[in-house]
């Protein structure tokens, strides 16, 4: 039995889940998430706890049921309390800033400054003295792409560590030139 699988999630307070066969449905105070799973895991809900159980012990099904519950538990998760992603900016001159509209300006180095709209459900916040960005939602997969895609704007070079990176990302440094002895 999968030990992420077999574990219940618990629902918190504000908090609504309507199952229709594989396509589950979570309300939140934070917003709305919906997803349609494999036909073969069973989602139940049982005493305010959702459990996620498999038909048999089959390879596939043995992978899809953590996975299953994973999605579930991330989906209850965004709607009560939300994800965030936090990057950070490195470099003279590199800096970041959101516009009146809540779009992301990032000035990288490049001749012109690049603008990133957020989609439905992400908001920004640019703290300018610490130079990070927070990315904020409660579609987990939309947070991380959208972080994702921010940090290929200007990715950390190895050499002096200059671009955009995650939070808790370690860069691999580079020697540089080796000078004539």
């Amino acid at each position: 039995m999968s030990r992420i699988g077999r574990m219940p999630i618990i629902i918190p307070k504000g908090v609504e889940v309507e199952i229709k066969g594989s396509y589950v449905r979570v309300t939140g105070p934070k917003g709305e998430l919906n997803r349609t799973l494999s036909p073969t895991m069973v989602v139940e809900l049982e005493d305010g706890k959702l459990l996620v159980k498999r038909p048999n012990d089959e390879r596939m099904n043995r992978s899809l049921h953590g996975m299953t519950r994973s999605l579930v538990n991330n989906m209850v998760t965004g709607v009560s309390t939300g994800f965030e992603k936090v990057l950070e900016i490195n470099g003279v001159g590199y800096r970041a800033e959101v516009d009146p509209k809540k779009n992301l300006i990032l000035y990288m180095g490049y001749s012109h400054p690049v603008t990133m709209e957020p989609p439905a459900g992400i908001n920004f916040e640019v703290d300018q003295k610490t130079r990070q960005i927070k990315v904020l939602g409660f579609d987990k997969e939309l947070v991380g792409q959208v972080a994702a895609n921010i940090r290929m704007v200007r990715p950390p070079e190895p050499y002096h560590g200059k671009g955009i990176k995650y939070l808790d990302e370690k860069i691999r440094r580079k020697a540089g030139k080796a000078g004539k002895a």
